[in-house]
């Protein structure tokens, strides 16, 4: 079985980049997932800027997508891993968002809509569905991270030597989040 999303306004609204939630990344608030994914297509230019100061997250897509403005060069090679880690971020920061991510078990998802045929199904189950499956990922790296929480000990170090090993380990080995970013290559903050 499947879920499939798409409106703002219906179950499973948060998982719309179009979402009113707000996300921190990269030391900025962005208003939407979207307001940041857009953005990125124009970094470190005053595009980027532009789209952050959007007022809707409609508003900031349709700027993203206009094509007399300069693409950078690298986007069809990173697109996925913007979109990633937008949903990394939106996902851990927002616990409504992550409670119905999470509360999804198992199942497929699927952005449904015959408008995109690249993060959506095409309408017709065709498409990639990149964001769904970008969703299950995020899912599996929140599970991974309650699970890594819930195995810590309840008290302290019983030797300086445990805690010393502790101190020891790297943030990816500590924390599931940050060895999914170092695995995709996306940047930890």
């Amino acid at each position: 079985m499947s879920i499939n999303f798409y409106s703002v306004n219906a179950k499973y609204g948060c998982f719309s980049n179009f979402s009113n939630d707000q996300v921190y990344v990269k030391g900025k608030t962005w208003k939407t997932s979207e307001h940041y994914f857009q953005a990125q297509k124009f970094a470190g230019t005053k595009f980027e800027l532009e789209i952050a100061k959007c007022k809707s997250p409609m508003e900031a897509a349709e700027m993203g997508r206009d094509r007399s403005l300069p693409l950078r060069k690298d986007w069809e090679s990173v697109k996925n891993n913007v979109m990633r880690e937008v949903l990394i971020m939106k996902f851990w920061q927002n616990e409504n968002c992550k409670k119905e991510l999470l509360s999804t078990g198992d199942e497929s998802l699927v952005e449904h809509t015959d408008k995109d045929s690249y993060w959506a199904d095409g309408g017709n189950g065709k498409g990639k569905n990149m964001l769904g499956q970008l969703l299950m990922e995020v899912r599996q790296v929140l599970r991974d991270q309650e699970k890594f929480i819930k195995s810590l000990p309840e008290k302290d170090f019983d030797s300086h030597q445990e805690e010393d090993e502790y101190a020891a380990m790297s943030n990816a080995d500590k924390f599931p989040i940050a060895k999914y970013k170092a695995k995709h290559g996306l940047v930890t903050y």
